[in-house]
């Protein structure tokens, strides 16, 4: 099982990005979640999507500037990232939950993706 997480990059603050995530057919039925690491920190959530996408949770750090979608049709998880700060810098992960509910326990996160680097310069 292979999560590929995909479209980071280089963005001022105040910029967009959108990054993708090929989450394969281990995330029919299950909850997708998107995790960030920055330098020297431990690796947080961002957010997480219901297998249907009715329901999403985000962490308070990005609430009202992030937003996650699924393609289930191309078994494919989105995380827009809009008016970006600096301390949005990190690599971030895409990750599969065991259960179509969102959930904040990383426990729950069966499936894990390859990273993909954001920098957001002042």
């Amino acid at each position: 099982v292979q999560l590929q997480a995909s479209g980071g990059g280089l963005v001022q603050a105040g910029g967009s990005l959108r990054l993708s995530c090929a989450a394969g057919r281990t995330s029919s039925n299950n909850a997708v979640g998107w995790f960030r690491q920055a330098p020297g920190k431990e690796r947080e959530i961002v957010g997480s999507i219901s297998w249907t996408g009715g329901r999403t949770y985000y962490s308070d750090s990005v609430k009202d500037r992030f937003t996650i979608d699924r393609d289930r049709t191309k078994n494919t998880v989105y995380l827009q990232m809009s008016s970006l700060k600096p301390e949005d810098t990190g690599i971030y992960y895409c990750a599969v939950a065991l259960g179509p509910q969102p959930t904040t326990d990383r426990s729950r996160y069966r499936y894990w993706g390859q990273g993909t680097l954001v920098t957001v310069s002042s």
